[in-house]
């Protein structure tokens, strides 16, 4: 393709394989979360190609791609690799990760479901009554 060719933005996330499927590109699109050159966009249409700026957030993760081609095919990872400058910023330590993501009890691997005398004792730590 020419440089100056454009491709619909869920085609590209497709090729890309920033996603599996055009399907699931399409609802991504649609919920709002993918930005082109800044600006939000729910249609999964919108045209896309070289030197345009991608800010998505996918898995929890914040990606910003530069488009370096829009692509012709899903073809293997290291050619959807070639499609895209990465520019994304770091992930976040483990120190900085939000509250709520630390106050989810972990349990360990294999543990299973916390038995009736587990989940009372648990109970007991959060109840804020004097017994």
């Amino acid at each position: 393709m020419s440089g100056s060719a454009k491709e619909r933005l869920d085609k590209f996330l497709f090729f890309s394989r920033a996603i599996k499927s055009r399907t699931l590109a399409q609802k991504l699109i649609e919920t709002g979360v993918v930005r082109v050159n800044g600006e939000r966009t729910t249609a999964t249409d919108h045209k896309v190609g070289s030197g345009d700026v991608l800010t998505m957030t996918i898995h929890e993760r914040i990606v910003v791609w530069k488009i370096v081609s829009p692509g012709t095919r899903r073809g293997p990872a290291t050619e959807a690799a070639t499609l895209y400058q990465d520019l994304s910023p770091p992930p976040l330590p483990r120190e900085e990760r939000s509250a709520f993501d630390m106050a989810i009890g972990k349990r360990d691997a294999g543990a299973g479901r916390p038995t009736k005398k587990e989940r009372r004792e648990t109970d007991g730590l959060r109840d804020d009554r004097d017994d």
